[in-house]
């Protein structure tokens, strides 16, 4: 049985694709930092190499001998005093494995991107894969890192490595350890930390669905090929409300104009960069939110037949996961 090499197990996404190769049987040897909780892979049949993105001797040797490659790892802050953190990660790291699966000659990669590194319409129309974007229309560093690093992979697939991209939108679900920013968001609302919202909204997607996206794309997958693996796009204020039927919590009823939580970010993350500590509102995902982030994943779900669950029954596992765990009191 070939082996699968499989970067960002302990994270989100990840995660979850790591629990669908081990259901399918799969063989899998899990890149692991050795300051990273492992929490991902407790009771899992799965090799461990621990090794680094940015150190290429230690990467190469973890992926020796696999034949399938599943790049999910990233650095995924929406702030970060030292944003040379970011690119080392997110785009060198990139670069390295991409390397070495070309050296070591694996059958397919499949990298996991985000919609963060495509384009937008300004008129809030659904986007797609082909979308027209450039690297001024990233905001912020880790899109713009994750813009490039999709670059890189262009780069390799034009020397003939075998790379299909994917770029997951808004994941939802349990299991979301960190959590991530929307998983903050739910945790924050079912703390009652929400008292309004602005109008922004995002394409949410069933957490589980994106790891079947990743299967189906090393496996119907076209090489240089980008697929949304994505579902339903909502507005903020209709998340907030389904969240509130799921919970029995009240949604929040007074929408704010985006000029408001822009300058409290700006005097939060000025006062954190000086401090040195962490703002609890990044002024990048505030930013962030004057985009209506609605895509079309369409091509996924007819080249791949990605699933699309529907993102309520997401939302409600997520909610159920994060009183379970105790993120947010059960009642």
């Amino acid at each position: 049985m070939s082996t699968i090499f499989l970067t960002g197990a302990t994270g989100f996404i990840g995660g979850h694709l790591l629990k669908a190769l081990v259901t399918e049987g799969a063989k899998v040897r899990c890149l692991v930092r050795r300051s990273s909780s492992r929490r991902n892979l407790k009771g899992l049949p799965v090799e461990v190499a621990e090794a680094d993105l940015r150190a290429p001797d230690s990467l190469r040797e973890a992926m020796t001998g696999c034949d399938l490659v599943f790049h999910c790892a990233a650095d995924y802050r929406l702030y970060a005093r030292d944003k040379s953190e970011l690119y080392d990660t997110n785009v060198e790291g990139t670069r390295n494995v991409l390397k070495i699966a070309a050296d070591t000659g694996v059958r397919r990669v499949v990298y996991t991107s985000s919609v963060g590194a495509l384009g937008l319409h300004p008129d809030g129309k659904p986007a797609d894969e082909t979308t027209p974007v450039t690297l001024k229309d990233m905001v912020g560093h880790y899109k713009r890192s994750k813009f490039l690093a999709e670059r890189v992979a262009d780069e390799f697939v034009a020397k003939g490595l075998p790379v299909v991209i994917v770029n997951p939108s808004t994941p939802v679900g349990e299991g979301d350890l960190k959590p991530t920013a929307t998983g903050k968001m739910i945790v924050d609302f079912l703390k009652r930390k929400v008292p309004a919202y602005v109008d922004t909204g995002l394409n949410l997607v069933d957490v589980r669905d994106v790891a079947q996206g990743h299967l189906l794309a090393a496996q119907k997958g076209k090489v240089g090929e980008k697929y949304i693996l994505g579902n339903r796009n909502m507005s903020l204020e209709e998340i907030f409300g389904t969240l509130a039927q799921i919970s029995g919590l009240p949604a929040p009823k007074i929408e704010v104009p985006h000029w408001l939580p822009m300058g409290v970010a700006a005097v939060e993350t000025t006062f954190c960069r000086l401090t040195g500590l962490k703002p609890k509102v990044p002024l990048e995902s505030v930013k962030l939110s004057r985009y209506k982030m609605y895509f079309d994943g369409s091509k996924a779900v007819r080249e791949l037949g990605m699933p699309q669950t529907p993102v309520e029954e997401a939302l409600r596992r997520a909610v159920d996961w994060f009183r379970q765990n105790n993120y947010v009191p059960r009642k």
